[in-house]
């Protein structure tokens, strides 16, 4: 028996212009159609209870199969059919065989359009989510671009195109300004998937929004010349990265700056004027904490490997610079570092009692 209207070549010229405007895969949107008529059939018929439902792509029809084993003696007749029946259509049928027979009703699509209609439509959203989750959910950890959507007392909407980002308080530069209309970058920081769609949670705060923006901008670091080896954020304020070249011809802090300080002139404006410390990485831990303290100088580190712990000593006059506002330099040195770095004027290490360094090890360069 061939299907109605509901399924016909209308729909199919809807199927092929939702797989093309939504990236929808055919049999994905072919298995919601398919599904959406069972429950539209189970819903309203019981004569049967192993049904499925056929569509075909090529005539637009549909059928509905009822499944049944071949037995001796019927005793439910929704899922068994006697040997001498089954044979009436095929002699060959044995007893156990599966026999398959279209139950389509008449009225079928009188009674189930609107249910499969609103069901189809379900498991397009469904499978738009599923899509849309995966394409982000690919991009968690990147540099996306978005335009802000929208702003409310939760969370500042960032469009992507597709769908929405949410960039919450937390994940904002502090006294950064959100205009609607806005071009934005920001760090694709989670994506969940909910029964709404996918969460996706973006950052402005994040310390690799930071790395992604050098990558983005120093073709060194994108080709792999110059790494980043650790970067240290306060957002807004200050942040400290740390780079390294495997070639020592190549001048990666140089690189990173750019001519006349182009390309990180560049980041500090994306970043609303963070001030940005590029320092390079060493492996010997007594340069690469006296490197993170810049812009101060620094006389001398003394290192407690044991304790991963690190005395600086300073000229009198740079110990305030090397410290920083409210402990900032200092702080982010240590977390760039993975040291604990305690600094100390000269004068006041030259005048200390006879005090011992325990455990420390003072490492030449």
């Amino acid at each position: 028996m061939n299907g109605g209207s509901l399924v016909n070549q209308e729909l199919l010229n809807a199927i092929e212009y939702i797989q093309k405007e939504k990236n929808i895969p055919t049999e994905v949107l072919i298995e919601a159609i398919e599904a959406a008529l069972l429950t539209a059939y189970k819903r309203n018929y019981v004569d049967h209870k192993n049904v499925r439902v056929e569509l075909s792509m090529e005539t637009g029809n549909y059928r509905v199969v009822s499944r049944k084993d071949v037995v001796e003696e019927v005793l439910d007749p929704r899922e068994e059919i006697d040997l001498h029946t089954a044979r009436t259509y095929n002699p060959a049928y044995e007893i156990g065989d599966p026999f398959d027979e279209d139950v389509t009703p008449e009225d079928f699509n009188r009674v189930g359009a609107q249910a499969a209609k609103q069901a189809v439509m379900q498991r397009i959203r469904d499978a738009e989510r599923e899509i849309l989750f995966e394409e982000y959910i690919g991009k968690e950890d990147e540099l996306i671009i978005g335009v802000i959507d929208r702003i409310d007392h939760r969370f500042v909407y960032v469009s992507l195109g597709k769908t929405d980002a949410v960039l919450s308080e937390a994940e904002r530069i502090p006294g950064e300004e959100y205009k609607p209309g806005d071009r934005i970058k920001v760090y694709l920081n989670k994506v969940e998937q909910t029964t709404r769609g996918p969460q996706i949670y973006v950052s402005r705060t994040h310390p690799n929004l930071l790395k992604r923006l050098f990558e983005e901008e120093v073709p060194e670091i994108y080709d792999g010349t110059v790494e980043i080896m650790s970067v240290a954020r306060e957002a807004g304020e200050r942040s400290k990265i740390s780079v390294h070249a495997i070639n020592s011809d190549v001048d990666a802090v140089g690189s990173c700056v750019g001519a006349r300080g182009a390309r990180v002139e560049a980041i500090v404006d994306e970043l609303s004027g963070e001030k940005i410390d590029i320092v390079l990485w060493d492996e010997d831990p007594k340069v690469y904490v006296k490197n993170a303290l810049s812009p101060s100088e620094v006389i001398n580190v003394n290192v407690n490997e044991e304790q991963k712990s690190t005395t600086v000593i300073v000229p009198d006059h740079q110990l305030s610079l090397a410290i920083g506002k409210r402990g900032q330099n200092a702080r982010l040195a240590a977390k760039l570092t993975g040291w604990k770095i305690d600094i100390i004027s000269e004068s006041d290490f030259e005048n200390k009692d006879d005090e011992s360094d325990t455990g420390a090890e003072e490492i030449t360069e």
